[in-house]
């Protein structure tokens, strides 16, 4: 059993893999995204964050999914297009994965069982839930799709 987000690797959307121990040190706030959900405007807020942040040891990791309502159908170009040209996205963003069931991410599954949902649930309700993991790689606290990048900047500090 994984004891840290650090343990994991995922690939970019370039088809890079890349180790997760390469965040050692930094706050991150892991978000599965999609291109065409009514929370996707979140994308200005987080890249407002990260740039807020950055240079405090912060990073965003962007997961889109295409597993509600079909609303991340594109692949990795186009999801690197349209989040670089809508919302000017600079921080990382790896290939889409699938955040629940038999098929989900490891990183998924070790997210989901460290910080459950509402009513204990450890299923990912929609897009854009939030994972906050502090520099060690421990995940400190879980956000719902509506509780806002603003929302999480002001409990951000605490973290940092």
């Amino acid at each position: 059993m994984a004891s840290s987000v650090h343990e994991f690797s995922a690939t970019r959307l370039s088809g890079k893999v890349e180790d997760l121990s390469a965040y050692k040190g930094k706050t991150l706030l892991i978000v599965n995204v999609a291109s065409k959900c009514g929370f996707t405007p979140q994308y200005e807020g987080l890249q407002k964050l990260y740039d807020a942040n950055k240079d405090k040891g912060f990073e965003v990791l962007g997961f889109p999914c295409n597993q509600f309502g079909a609303q991340e159908p594109g692949d990795e170009k186009e999801i690197a297009s349209f989040c670089a040209v809508n919302y000017g996205v600079t921080f990382p963003m790896f290939a889409k994965v699938d955040v629940n069931g038999a098929n989900a991410h490891p990183l998924y599954q070790f997210l989901k069982k460290e910080k459950k949902g509402l009513a204990g649930t450890e299923a990912i309700k929609w897009n854009f839930t939030k994972f906050l993991v502090d520099a060690d790689g421990n995940v400190v606290e879980r956000f719902g799709p509506q509780d806002t990048p603003e929302l999480i900047g002001r409990k951000l500090a605490k973290v940092l």
